[in-house]
């Protein structure tokens, strides 16, 4: 367990030396993921132009419309709202290395929509960072991901922090404080719950707030 990311900066730049290496970097709603890897990114591209790129999990989103119909639209965001087949593909498409550039779908929060070729990954990228909620769930078909990353990294946060940013981010979104405790407490803090229970041991945690 670890306390500062920048402890984790030496041990991905080694990883960059090998090869193509992806890293899952996972954790529930609100541990601050996103922020991490951009963070990341930045201290690691600036080091070495060119040597790390950010693959989000939310690109592969089932579109409003598929939930509606399933009547899942409530839960967007929970485990089975995502395409986990076609996350696997891409991430195995990655780890390859075979083409020149990969394109990756992600997902517009303006819009509420995952936007198809939204980046592109560089066959002469060598380290990318994977991030998402569920990349480590010990449940079928999320756990089959795990063989696919050369290095996991899990996000501890505190129930009580989780809680207080999912609510800060509704409301800072312009919800009224009953939808933001709707929208936290009525999905969010459920889906963080599943995986505060139910997630596979990473190799490294890092603990946050």
């Amino acid at each position: 367990m670890i306390r500062d990311d920048a402890t984790l900066l030496p041990r991905l730049m080694a990883l960059a030396t090998e090869g193509r290496r992806l890293v899952a970097i996972a954790g529930p709603p609100g541990s601050g993921k996103s922020t991490l890897c951009a963070r990341l990114a930045h201290a690691l591209n600036a080091a070495q132009p060119g040597i790390c790129a950010v693959v989000p999990m939310d690109g592969f989103h089932y579109d409003d419309a598929v939930l509606r119909e399933r009547g899942m639209l409530a839960r967007k965001g929970a485990p089975q709202t995502f395409d986990v087949g076609g996350l696997r593909a891409l991430l195995t498409r990655l780890r390859a290395n075979l083409e020149d550039e990969i394109a990756v779908p992600v997902f517009d929060r303006d819009l509420e929509i995952s936007r198809a070729g939204g980046r592109l990954i560089a066959a002469s990228t060598p380290l990318l960072l994977v991030e998402g909620n569920y990349l480590l769930l010990d449940q079928q078909p999320w756990s089959g991901l795990r063989p696919i990353f050369d290095l996991t990294i899990r996000l501890d946060v505190p129930r009580a922090e989780l809680e207080r940013r999912l609510l800060s981010r509704w409301l800072d979104q312009g919800m009224t404080p009953p939808e933001a405790q709707a929208k936290a407490f009525g999905n969010d803090l459920p889906n963080a719950d599943l995986v505060l229970a139910h997630s596979q041991v990473a190799d490294i945690t890092l603990t946050q707030g």
